[in-house]
C-alpha cells in the first residue's frame, strides 16, 4: 500500500514555486499498546461519558470547555472553534534562512520527507536542495495543515530534502531554570582528560540498527510465549544473574582510569543499548555524588 502524503502543495522561494509532496519520515512500529480486559468474560472494557450526579450523557450535549479557574469553564461550540482555524494554504513560503546550528535541538519536533510532485518539478527541486547544501543554510516558513499553522524548517537530506516541524518559543522551557543551580567550578584537569580519552575510545559512526528497545522486545517475547501456550501454564524465563561486583561506591578517578584501560567496552556479551540504569552508570553516578 502506497504511503499517504501528509501534505501536498508547493514550496515557494520568491517567484519560484516547486510542487512537492510531504510524507512522514517516522513510524511508531516499536510501541506496544494494551486494552483493558474484563477477566471473567474476556471482553474489552468500554467507557461511557458520564457527568457526576447526572449519569451517562448524550454526545450532542457535549461542548468543549477551557478552564480559567477551578470549576469555571469558558464553553466553545464547534462553529466558534472552526471560525479561528487558519485557512489550509497549499504554499510553504520560505521567508528566512539561518545557519543549521542556530536552531536549538529542543525546537525540532517531527521530520517529513519532501519529494518533487512530478518530473517537471524536479529541476527546481534539485537547484533548491543543492543551494541549501552549498550555503549550509536551513529554510524557514509556516505550513498550514488541518486548520493549524506550523513552523517548519527545510534542509537537504541525501538525494532529497527533509521538512521538520518546529515547536514555537512558548512550547519550550527555558534551560536556565533547570541549570541555574549548577556551579561555575572548573573540573579537575586529569579527570577531564580521562573522560575525554574515554569518549574518544567509544566514538564510532552512528548506526541506529545497533540500538534496541529491550522493554518492547521483552514484552513481545512474553506475548509470543503466551500466544503459543494457548491458555496453558507458561514457564517463565529465568532471570539473568546479577553482575558480580563489590561496593557500589567507587572513586571517580579510579572508575575513569579503569574504564579507559578497558577501552570503554561494555560487559562481555552485552550489546550497547539506549536503556537507562546500567550498573556502570549507577556506579559512576554514585561516585560523582560521593566525591561532590
Amino acid at each position: 500500500m502506497a504511503a499517504r502524503a501528509y501534505w501536498q502543495g508547493q514550496i515557494r522561494l520568491a517567484l519560484v514555486s516547486i510542487p512537492v509532496e510531504v510524507y512522514p519520515a517516522t513510524k511508531s512500529g516499536a510501541s506496544i499498546s494494551f486494552r483493558q480486559i474484563h477477566e471473567p468474560s474476556g471482553k474489552p472494557i468500554r467507557y461511557e461519558k458520564v457527568v457526576p450526579g447526572v449519569g451517562p450523557v448524550d454526545r450532542d450535549d457535549i461542548l468543549k470547555g477551557y478552564q480559567i479557574e477551578k470549576n469555571r469553564y469558558i464553553l466553545l461550540d464547534d462553529d466558534e472553534i472552526e471560525a479561528v482555524k487558519v485557512e489550509s494554504k497549499r504554499t510553504l513560503d520560505l521567508v528566512q534562512f539561518v545557519e543549521a546550528d542556530e536552531i536549538d535541538v529542543l525546537y525540532y519536533e517531527k521530520p517529513y520527507f519532501v519529494v518533487p510532485a512530478d518530473e517537471l518539478a524536479e529541476e527546481a527541486y534539485v537547484v533548491l536542495r543543492d543551494a541549501l547544501r552549498k550555503s549550509r543554510k536551513v529554510g524557514l516558513g509556516q505550513l498550514s495543515v488541518r486548520g493549524r499553522e506550523h513552523l517548519a524548517s527545510l534542509k537537504p537530506c541525501g538525494r532529497g530534502m527533509v521538512l521538520e516541524l518546529l515547536r514555537y518559543a512558548d512550547e519550550v522551557h527555558r534551560a536556565e531554570g533547570y541549570f541555574r543551580s549548577i556551579g561555575d567550578a572548573k573540573p579537575d584537569k586529569e579527570l577531564l582528560s580521562l573522560a575525554t580519552e574515554l569518549i574518544e575510545k567509544k566514538t564510532a559512526p552512528f548506526k541506529a540498527t545497533e540500538f534496541h528497545d529491550r522493554y518492547v522486545e521483552g514484552l513481545k517475547r512474553v506475548i509470543d510465549r503466551k500466544a503459543k501456550a494457548k491458555g496453558k501454564r507458561v514457564i517463565e524465563e529465568e532471570a539473568a544473574p546479577a553482575a558480580a561486583g563489590g561496593s557500589n561506591v567507587i572513586d571517580l578517578m579510579a572508575a575513569l582510569k579503569q574504564s579507559v584501560a578497558k577501552g570503554g567496552e561494555t560487559e562481555p556479551g552485552k550489546k550497547r543499548s539506549t536503556a537507562k540504569g546500567s550498573s556502570s552508570g549507577r556506579k559512576t553516578g554514585q561516585a560523582g555524588r560521593k566525591r561532590a
